[in-house]
């Protein structure tokens, strides 16, 4: 089922502007509405541990937290981070939508996490399967397998018509590279992304090369048959529908929660291992994303608009300009930073934001358009979390996934077991009850963070029937013959046993 956009709740005029200072109930405690001005932000009433119900908390003089009524976890609506317990989960946010007339909507995605769809279990990489070069600005090939895809092939002149210009000249072999791929992605219709001087280069040599693009409502290649570009496989695909390339290789694009009209972004798989491509999106995806993924790529840089730079008189002096500029540069560069201390992916890189304002005539722009840095942002990233590599491209360098993932620290849990309880679970295939509910192991975890998926499995996912040995045993003669009955052997080897089927359970569910 294609990933659509729809409203879940709708105010008038009216209604919207009786909207309480702080938190407001709507539609039978339904849905919390936080309000702080002429901002809103909404969820679901619903709490994310076992879905109890939010009501005021008494104790809350802000009126910005929520309690739940279930087990007095506590919601912060300002934020929609849960205080109570802290460092655990983010709440699942609605998109606010306003409307001409006053009032407001309140939008969901659905599917909200489609990826989950059709796991793929994730194999082990070999050093140069899967390699990424940065190109310029927002264009990185990505080789898997013996596959290659583009991302939004901007190689020749200006964006914008003459205001933007690559910071960054492309490798030689660039045009080559891109007539060479098996496929090229173009998030959105802007000209720094859809270059058509550049696919003018790509038609003149390769015109059907399979061009994917998402089913945005203002079409991406709109300008097409007016470019004189002649391209003949463009493919419009659905939102959150996984795109099969062959038995390894997969992509799904998602749709931004902000302009959904216009803006995309890209989760690619390979062999289980994800590449979350966020490119210029402002919500992607409405905040949902899947955390610990491989790579994430993301914009950084800012200034990638006219306001406030080409605003003159009234409160738009040099001085405002320039704090403003200041301001909101220090913002997105802690946003982006949040967001992947948030979703913990295993290596960053920040791409997207490498142009100049390199024409005569806008010198004052260039001037006062200052942009984040890549190398600022990183190590933002690395204060904050130094468990995650980053990267810093530049022209024709490459990542070797395998190696990058190779020399990571990855996060873990720890968990020592009591023996006879450990033995005695396993190889009765009982829930892990026994050893969590009933105190029988110590956990240590980094990060410090619930993991959902690690638990309801183990909890309430596992087969109904105990695991057979003997399968087990004869698929694998190498580690241990497989006798023609299967007798308990002493307890090292049959812990040794126990170890090896517990790792190849859980493995798929650390990141």
């Amino acid at each position: 089922m294609a990933q659509v956009c729809q409203t879940v709740l709708s105010l008038d005029a009216s209604a919207t502007q009786n909207l309480k200072e702080g938190i407001n109930f709507s539609a039978g405690h339904c849905f919390i509405i936080y309000r702080h001005q002429d901002n809103f932000r909404a969820c679901r009433n619903q709490c994310r541990h076992q879905g109890g119900l939010f009501i005021t908390d008494i104790e809350d003089i802000d009126r910005r937290t929520v309690r739940c009524t279930k087990h007095n976890w506590k919601l912060n609506v300002a934020t929609m981070k849960y205080i109570n317990p802290p460092d655990s989960f983010m709440q699942d946010e609605l998109e606010v939508e306003r409307s001409a007339d006053g009032g407001l909507k309140l939008l969901e995605l659905d599917p909200s996490d489609p990826w989950t769809a059709d796991p793929r279990p994730v194999q082990e990489l070999q050093p140069g399967e899967v390699m990424l070069t940065y190109i310029t600005h927002a264009c990185m090939e990505l080789k898997a397998g013996g596959k290659s895809m583009m991302f939004d092939p901007w190689l020749t002149g200006p964006a914008f018509a003459r205001g933007w210009w690559l910071q960054h000249e492309p490798p030689e072999d660039a045009v080559e590279r891109m007539c060479r791929a098996d496929l090229i992605y173009i998030s959105h219709m802007h000209s720094d992304h859809l270059s058509y001087p550049t696919l003018k280069l790509l038609s003149e040599k390769r015109p059907d090369v399979p061009i994917f693009v998402g089913n945005t409502s203002r079409p991406v290649f709109w300008y097409l048959d007016r470019s004189g570009v002649n391209l003949t496989n463009i493919n419009i695909v659905p939102f959150g529908i996984w795109q099969n390339v062959d038995k390894d290789l997969r992509f799904m694009i998602l749709m931004d929660g902000v302009h959904p009209e216009i803006d995309t972004c890209l989760i690619v798989e390979y062999k289980g291992h994800r590449i979350l491509n966020t490119v210029d999106c402002t919500r992607p995806n409405n905040g949902r994303l899947p955390r610990g993924v491989d790579l994430m790529m993301s914009d950084f840089a800012g200034g990638a608009s006219g306001f406030p730079m080409t605003f003159h008189q009234g409160k738009y002096t040099e001085s405002w300009k320039i704090e403003f500029i200041s301001r909101e540069r220090k913002k997105l560069l802690h946003y982006k930073a949040k967001l992947v201390e948030s979703l913990q992916p295993r290596v960053y890189c920040p791409f997207a934001g490498y142009f100049t304002e390199a024409h005569p005539s806008d010198r004052y722009i260039k001037n006062i358009n200052l942009k984040n840095s890549p190398v600022e942002l990183n190590a933002l990233i690395q204060k904050k979390c130094p468990n995650i590599l980053t990267w810093t491209p530049r022209p024709g360098s490459t990542l070797d996934l395998a190696k990058a993932l190779t020399n990571h620290r990855s996060a873990h849990h720890l968990i020592q077991n009591r023996v006879g309880v450990v033995r005695t679970v396993v190889l009765n295939g009982l829930l892990w009850d026994d050893l969590y509910i009933g105190f029988n192991n110590r956990i240590s975890r980094d990060p410090d963070i619930y993991h959902h998926r690690f638990w309801t499995h183990f909890q309430s996912d596992l087969p109904l029937s105990a695991p057979d040995w003997n399968i087990f045993l004869r698929d694998r003669p190498t580690l241990h013959p497989a006798p023609s009955r299967v007798l308990l052997p002493p307890l090292f080897s049959q812990l040794w046993v126990v170890c090896l089927w517990w790792v190849e359970k859980v493995r798929h569910y650390f990141w």
